[in-house]
Formats: C-alpha cells, structure tokens, sequence
C-alpha cells in the first residue's frame, strides 16, 4: 500500500525535533539582501519614470488644447486685419455726415469687429498694442526708426500693426516703428 501521507516506519523515520533547516552561510544572506536592494532600487526608479512621464504627458496635452487652434487663429487674424483696415479707412468726419444706410453698414462692421475679438479672446488669442513699451524682438517686428526727441530710444513709438498672443506665445508679433534719438542740429554742436 502506497500512502503517500504514511510516515515512514522503522530507522528512516526521525523524530519531528530533529528537523531543522539547513543553516545558510552569511555570504548567501548578504547577497540576496543586496539583490533585494537592487530590485527595490529599479522598482523605485521606475514608479519615479512613471510619474514624470504621466506628468509631461498632461502637459502636452494641456499644450496641445490650448495652441491646436494657432494655425487657424492666424488665418483668422488676417480678417480681423481687414475689418480693421475697413474702419480706419471711414473717419469720423465720414461717419458724421454720411447717410442712416451707410452709418449702419459702419456700425454693423465695428459690431463685427468687436464680437470677431470676443470669440478670439474666448479661444485664448489676445491682442496687444505696445505702444511706449520697450522694443522687444520676441513680441515686436521692426518696421523702421522714427527720430522722436519725445520717446526714450528704444521704445516702441507707432504701432502699425497690433499683435497676438495665443496663451503665452506669440502668434504674431506687432508691427511697430522705433523710436531712435532726434538728430543733433548744427545749433546743438556748441557754437
């Protein structure tokens, strides 16, 4: 009879407190102590990985919702430029004397303007106007200089073209003339 739960019988059987586990040497110890610390070591690093890259992930992300729209903003700019245009070219004067008809086009048109950089203020894309501001390539496009005895040299003096922001960054730079110290007159020269 095969038992596999039968004690053995007679010299083969050892009495239970005889039993011990083989005794392991220290060396066997400290290895795998430091094995663990590695495996501990590896684990930590990659949760740390994990968590920078869900991390720069939500920041692309948050990045791509809030500048998908630029290359369509920037299309769009070129109809706020052209509504613009079409309402400097109507002066006061115009709109003073002209027709009930003709102003209500104007009107209709500056309404449009108007509601045209609400929707792109909505959308993130604000405009700026640095007039006085000191020249800064990152946000200003220079034009030309303009001798201007008023301005400090370095200043933005005319705004030819206002400028976007969409977020942070510029999506299109304002177009401006620089003020540059007046020349000196020969009166000027100390004689």
């Amino acid at each position: 009879m095969n038992d596999p739960t039968a004690q053995p019988q007679g010299d083969l059987a050892q009495p239970d407190n005889e039993q011990q586990p083989e005794m392991v040497p220290a060396e066997q110890v400290t290895a795998a102590l430091e094995a663990a610390s590695d495996f501990k070591d590896k684990m930590l690093r990659a949760l740390a990985e994990m968590e920078n890259l869900r991390k720069r992930t939500e920041r692309e992300v948050a990045d791509a919702r809030q500048y998908a729209i630029t290359s369509f903003a920037r299309e769009v700019l070129q109809v706020a430029d052209n509504m613009h245009r079409a309402l400097d070219t109507v002066g006061d004067e115009l709109r003073n004397s002209a027709d009930a008809k003709v102003k209500a086009l104007v009107e209709g048109v500056d309404l449009t303007e108007r509601e045209l950089q609400k929707v792109l203020e909505k959308h993130g894309v604000k405009i700026f106007s640095p007039l006085g501001e000191k020249f800064d390539p990152n946000f200003h496009q220079a034009m030309y200089e303009v001798p201007d005895s008023a301005a400090a040299p370095g200043t933005v003096a005319q705004v030819i073209q206002a400028g976007y922001l969409i977020g942070e960054r510029v999506l299109r730079p304002a177009m401006v003339a620089v003020a540059k110290a007046a020349p000196k007159s020969a009166n000027d020269n100390g004689n």
